[in-house]
C-alpha cells in the first residue's frame, strides 16, 4: 500500500470569527496525483499556505514526510516545491537569470545552469529563456512559475489553481506538464482547483471541500463510475422542500437530513435529473 507523503488531522484556520478550515483530514500517498476539488472561497488556498508554513494553524495538525508541519525543519520544506497564486519575478530579467538566481538559494551543486535550462525545455519556454519576463504573456509567466517550483526536483510538487486565466490549449499544455512530471520526475501532485473536469482528467485520487470542510474523498475512478451509485450532498432553500422533491423521485434512494444539508444516492448519470426536478 502507498505510503502517505502528507497528512491531514483535523486541521483548521480561523480568521476572526471566520472558521476558514473547518478540521480537515486527508492523506495524499506517494506518487499520487491528487485534485484538491472545490469553488472559490471554499478554504483551497489558506490550507495550501499552512502546509508551506505561509499560515499558522489555529487547531489541528499535518504532517509533510512524517514530520508535523509545527515542528517542521526546513530540510523538510526543501523537498517541496509549490505555485501558489500568481507567480511573481525580476521582469526586467529572463527568465534563465530568474531561475539562476533563485538557484542559488538552494545547497551548494544541488541546482545548476544545466537544471535551469532542462526546466525551461520542460514547460515549453526554452526558445523564449533569454528574453525579459516582463514582455511574457500570463501563460507564459504561469509556466515559468510551475518551472521555478520544480527547478530542485522536488518530491511533492503543490499547485494551487496552475490554469487560472489561461486559454485552453494553455490549460491542456499545463496538463500534460503534471502528469509528465508525475511520471518521469517521480513527483507526488498536490492539485488545487475549482474546475471538476481538470481534475477529472488528471488526478488519481481527490478530495472535495466547501465552505473549509471536507465533503468526499477517495480514488477518482470511484467518482466517476457511472454503473453504480454513489452518495450525494445537496444545500438548497428551503431544505424541507428540497427532501420532498428528492423524496419523489423513483431513481433516488436514502434521503437523509443533515440539517440545512441533504444527502441522497443516486446514478452518476442521473444527477442532472436531479438538478432539473430541483
Amino acid at each position: 500500500m502507498p505510503v502517505p507523503i502528507l497528512v491531514l488531522e483535523n486541521l483548521s484556520k480561523r480568521f476572526g470569527s471566520r472558521l476558514v478550515v473547518d478540521h480537515l483530514t486527508l492523506e495524499v500517498a506517494e506518487g499520487e496525483i491528487f485534485g484538491f476539488l472545490g469553488p472559490n472561497g471554499a478554504g483551497k488556498s489558506t490550507t495550501i499556505r499552512m502546509l508551506l508554513s505561509l499560515v499558522h494553524p489555529t487547531s489541528g495538525d499535518a504532517q509533510l514526510f512524517g514530520r508535523s508541519i509545527h515542528t517542521i525543519y526546513p530540510a523538510y520544506l526543501a523537498q517541496v516545491g509549490a505555485l501558489v497564486e500568481a507567480p511573481q519575478f525580476y521582469d526586467n530579467l529572463s527568465s534563465l537569470a530568474n531561475l539562476k538566481l533563485l538557484a542559488r538559494l538552494y545547497p551548494s551543486g544541488t541546482v545548476d545552469e544545466d537544471r535551469c535550462q532542462e526546466v525551461l525545455q520542460l514547460v515549453g519556454l526554452e526558445e523564449r529563456a533569454h528574453d525579459r519576463v516582463g514582455i511574457y504573456s500570463h501563460g507564459m509567466r504561469q509556466r515559468l512559475g510551475i518551472a521555478q517550483a520544480i527547478l530542485h526536483r522536488p518530491r511533492l510538487l503543490i499547485l494551487d489553481e496552475p490554469t487560472t486565466g489561461l486559454d485552453p490549449q494553455g490549460m491542456y499544455e499545463v496538463r500534460h506538464m503534471i502528469r509528465r512530471f508525475a511520471r518521469d520526475e517521480g513527483m507526488t501532485v498536490f492539485l488545487s482547483s475549482h474546475l471538476l473536469n481538470e481534475v477529472e482528467q488528471i488526478c488519481t485520487s481527490m478530495a472535495v471541500i466547501n465552505e473549509g470542510r471536507l465533503m468526499v474523498s477517495g480514488p477518482v475512478d470511484q467518482f466517476l463510475s457511472k454503473e453504480s451509485a454513489a452518495m450525494a450532498e445537496l444545500h438548497a432553500e428551503p431544505p424541507e422542500r428540497a427532501r420532498e422533491v428528492l423524496a419523489g423521485l423513483e431513481f433516488v434512494s436514502e434521503v437523509a437530513d443533515h440539517g440545512q444539508r441533504t444527502r441522497f444516492k443516486v446514478d452518476h448519470q442521473r444527477r442532472p435529473e436531479v438538478l432539473q426536478a430541483l
